[in-house]
């Protein structure tokens, strides 16, 4: 896959039915048939006083935290990241990433599968489901 700017990507904007808290966008870099063919990368951002909302992958997920402050809040605990901040998430550990902070929150997420999906204990909208993950997870 060639070099892609990130940011001349188009965003999905997403929310929480019921939590006006839970707001995100991101879009896919890459993806099984996609630019990848065995893992996946999604750009994100999450502005202050937001959140992704508390979800589970169904692969293992590295998350490399590019600007903004915010906490990782997981099954097992609540970890401060910033900038320059990677962690792992296993399969299938309940997480959430909140912006606890006054600049738009920038991430980046690296899957190590090329298609999978992950479940989220809101209703996302507007694609309402609770089921979300690569373009690609259908087949």
């Amino acid at each position: 896959m060639d070099p892609v700017s990130t940011y001349d990507l188009p965003r999905a904007k997403l929310h929480g039915e019921g939590d006006d808290t839970v707001r995100w966008q991101g879009a896919f870099v890459s993806y099984g048939g996609h630019g990848a063919d065995q893992s996946t990368t999604i750009v994100f951002e999450i502005e202050p006083g937001d959140r992704l909302g508390w979800h589970t992958d169904q692969t293992e997920e590295t998350q490399y935290i590019v600007s903004g402050t915010g906490e990782l809040r997981r099954d097992d605990g609540v970890f401060p990241v910033g900038p320059g901040s990677v962690f792992v998430l296993p399969t299938n550990v309940g997480h959430d990433l909140v912006n606890t902070g006054t600049e738009t929150l920038r991430a980046v997420g690296f899957f190590s599968a090329a298609m999978f999906t992950q479940i989220f204990d809101n209703l996302m909208q507007p694609v309402n489901s609770h089921v979300l993950g690569t373009p690609n997870r259908d087949g």
